[in-house]
């Protein structure tokens, strides 16, 4: 195993030494949950780096959206360049769940598009899980989903050596029932073709190398691995390891298994609509099921094949379904969650299960589905709060489970490393708060700072940016209708002065990482409700936190007990901070926080000027444009931008289709 090791020109400081000191050493004596309540601009993440770091132990970080998942990943790759960090949130770009309108008679057939990069990444982090020690896997929700066996998986791999007697069809049919399929023309990541007596792999899971497999008779000649685009030889292996092409496949002996049960719960159901006199469902259950059937038999796979995952994986009815922990799990060694923005991330990991489970009982009891589909499911929030051995809760305002759950085992990182303090606030009569709002923003603006305004409606939002607008200032609005490429580019035009002042919602919470902004304002803070509560406004005060100059304004009739507890927070944290700076002599500064330039595609925007007028332009020009943009696509894909890969994606279709 190749050790853990932090790399970073920076050491521990202001509250981290202390925190990573008492999380560390709760967690190696056997402790479940600890919380490490960690304000904003603490370096909570650098933090979380180096608790693994002294653990030396397999970690799963997991966080409530893909933005901060991605935003993680690209970190701790930074912090873990020798280790095998890994990235595993949803692989689709697109998706509608199956679902039944039994009022409208209704049935919504399942529609998704998967995006391949995202795909691999969630084969490569099974993979690292089981042929590897030091791994980091950064993920959504959707680790909570249900998975293949871990145990099948292992049992699907191909050990190829050189000199090794094989036959070359054997290898064929071996990497058919492993999911790879033939493609002798387009060559892409699953599939394999065939040359004479050589045999070239593009691995479910790899990046850009090709396996090429050469024979002689029925021995093994060569191995060697290829570039995926040139064909270029990177080097030769004695000997390699091929896993599955998805995590649901199974052996044949597994598979005919799983047909066996499968037609006897299809014989169950049938015999008690046919008792209950209901026909439709009868014929329904009946010809989608055995379609299925006759699918898995010939292929091993069929659509909706997650449906079935009880039988392909032998679990019993209600059993705990596997997931991404159980490769955690599978070598029987301890682990570590960690869970970045528990407040948030927790309860949504609680909702999941119910959600899926009252869609899939309409669906079961309409007939669209056997009843085992209800085990193609989520952990329940039991499940997944008692399966691992030992669970961090990383959050500036924790909920009062991860409190209660992580009792004593709780350590605050509250002063941080810049010395920066808690931003000063103040409460304003909110009877004139737009033009009593516009006064401060032209002081900060003249500063060559930012302002973050939150409202409360996308209205509100909406007319106060028409509003400051024709007041001369440079303002954007920002709220959940707006997609997820066009709010990284707000968020970035804020950062580079392309306009000054930002209007959201409750988008400006968590995982903002602004230190232009000196100014937040929160309009109608007296408004009591989710956007308005304790948590709520804490993590909002908290965007000024990363300026030396930041302020928040709170426009208000009355204080409200959520804003009283929010400023009593404020006020505490502010005072324990200024305590340390005077005892250590530190004196505060800015966050300085370099553009991540290396994320902007240069010249896509022409690309697109170009793509928009393809029908005029020569067949010859198209190809051109193409190719630009393929490889504009491949670099969003590698930098993790994937919402741009996916957008060049479908650009690239809508051209070759012509």
């Amino acid at each position: 195993m190749q050790p853990f090791k932090v790399h970073s020109p920076y050491e521990p400081a202001g509250d981290q030494p202390q925190a990573i000191e008492k999380l560390a050493q709760s967690i190696q004596t056997q402790h479940r949950y600890q919380t490490l309540v960690g304000v904003t601009g603490s370096g909570k993440t650098y933090t979380m780096a180096k608790i693994i770091e002294k653990l030396q132990i397999p970690t799963l970080i997991m966080t409530h959206n893909k933005t901060l998942a991605a935003q993680l990943y690209s970190e701790f790759r930074g912090f873990f360049p020798k280790n095998h960090v890994e990235y595993f949130i949803s692989h689709f770009d697109y998706y509608q769940p199956e679902a039944y309108i039994p009022r409208q008679d209704l049935f919504i057939e399942k529609d998704s598009s998967i995006n391949e990069e995202l795909e691999r990444l969630r084969l490569s982090a099974t993979t690292s899980l089981l042929a590897h020690e030091d791994v980091i896997v950064v993920a959504s929700v959707s680790a909570n989903y249900g998975l293949g066996s871990p145990a099948e998986y292992i049992q699907m791999i191909q050990k190829l050596e050189v000199g090794e007697r094989l036959h070359q069809r054997e290898l064929l049919l071996r990497l058919v029932e492993m999911g790879y399929k033939r493609n002798d023309n387009f060559f892409d990541r699953g599939d394999f073709r065939v040359n004479g007596e050589v045999i070239d792999i593009y691995p479910a899971y790899s990046e850009d190398e090709v396996v090429r497999v050469e024979f002689f008779g029925d021995e093994i000649e060569r191995i060697a691995l290829l570039d995926s685009v040139d064909r270029q030889a990177l080097g030769e292996l004695p000997s390699y390891i091929l896993y599955a092409a998805n995590q649901f496949i199974v052996g044949q002996n597994r598979l005919h298994e799983a047909l066996k049960t499968i037609e006897s719960e299809l014989e169950e159901r049938l015999a008690f609509y046919q008792k209950e006199g209901r026909m439709v469902e009868h014929a329904r259950l009946k010809q989608r099921t055995e379609f299925d059937l006759e699918m898995i038999g010939a292929t091993g796979i069929c659509k909706g094949i997650e449906n079935y995952s009880r039988h392909l994986t032998g679990k019993k009815v209600g059993e705990t379904p596997y997931s991404l922990l159980d490769y955690f799990e599978f070598k029987g060694k301890p682990y570590l969650i960690i869970v970045d923005e528990s407040h948030v991330s927790l309860p949504q990991f609680g909702g999941m299960y119910a959600g899926d489970r009252s869609r899939k009982e309409v669906l079961v009891e309409h007939g669209f589905r056997l009843p085992s589909a209800l085990d193609n499911r989520p952990l329940t929030y039991e499940e997944f709060i008692t399966k691992a051995p030992h669970y961090l809760f990383v959050s500036a305002t924790p909920a009062p489970r991860e409190l209660e759950l992580s009792q004593a085992q709780i350590a605050e990182q509250i002063v941080r490393p810049t010395g920066l303090l808690d931003p000063l606030y103040e409460v304003r009569d909110s009877q004139n708060q737009v033009a009593a709002l516009f006064d401060e923003i032209k002081a900060v603006v003249a500063r060559g700072e930012r302002v973050l305004i939150t409202a409360l409606t996308k209205k509100m939002a909406e007319e106060l940016t028409k509003y400051y607008a024709d007041l001369g200032i440079k303002v954007r609005y920002m709220h959940s209708e707006i997609d997820a490429i066009e709010r990284n580019q707000i968020i970035r035009g804020l950062r580079t002065g392309e306009f000054d002042v930002l209007v959201g919602i409750n988008l400006l919470r968590e995982g903002l990482d602004l230190p232009e902004v000196s100014l937040v304002a929160i309009l109608d803070a007296d408004k009591e409700g989710f956007l308005r509560s304790e948590t709520s406004l804490i993590q909002t005060m908290g965007r000024a936190a990363r300026n030396l100059n930041g302020r928040v304004l709170l426009f208000a009739q009355k204080i409200t007990p959520s804003m009283k507890r929010a400023m009593e927070v404020t006020d505490y944290r502010r005072s324990k901070q200024q305590e340390f700076n005077q005892k250590h002599g530190i004196t505060p500064k800015s966050v300085t926080r370099k553009l991540d330039e290396e994320l902007r595609l240069e010249g896509v925007g022409d690309l697109y000027a170009k793509a928009s007028k393809k029908e005029k332009i020569p067949k010859a020009e198209r190809e051109k444009i193409i190719k630009e943009m393929t490889k504009k696509m491949h670099e969003a894909a590698k930098l993790l931008d994937f919402e741009e890969a996916a957008r060049l994606r479908d650009e690239i279709a809508k051209i070759r289709a012509l």
